[in-house]
């Protein structure tokens, strides 16, 4: 039996550090937005973009193995096709809990994180909402 949609959101931000894929520099994109709401927290957050350099005064890190420490946590705001990259390499770094925000989501990428247990967060459910994002 799975968890209940809150459940899962829980056992997510209960992570350390997390790691932002797709993160950006430009404020109107959702990967500045979730990277800026982790830090409006208090929260370690790592910007994931093998093409932009710093993100929000942040080192900006092309893959989860390049982070200071392991992350459990991975939030991804990247097309589908990045999506199920991102998840191949997360399911090789140990990450235990992915958050696909609406629009990253893929059927591929949901069935490769559920088949190697991990906590999945998609279809709708979006961190901005639930942390109380405010621009």
């Amino acid at each position: 039996m799975r968890d209940s949609l809150d459940e899962q959101i829980d056992r997510f931000l209960a992570a350390e550090a997390f790691a932002v894929g797709g993160a950006s520099d430009n404020p109107r994109k959702y990967g500045y937005k979730v990277l800026r709401c982790y830090l409006d927290h208090g929260r370690k957050a790592y910007p994931l973009n093998p093409r932009r350099q710093p993100v929000l005064g942040q080192t900006a890190f092309a893959h989860l193995i390049e982070l200071p420490e392991k992350v459990a946590s991975f939030s991804i705001i990247t097309p589908p096709a990045v999506t199920e990259l991102l998840v191949e390499e997360a399911i090789q770094q140990g990450v235990e809990n992915i958050w696909m925000q609406p629009g990253a989501e893929s059927e591929k990428a949901v069935q490769a994180a559920r088949a190697a247990g991990l906590n999945v967060i998609y279809g709708g459910a979006c961190l901005l909402v639930v942390l109380g994002y405010r621009e």
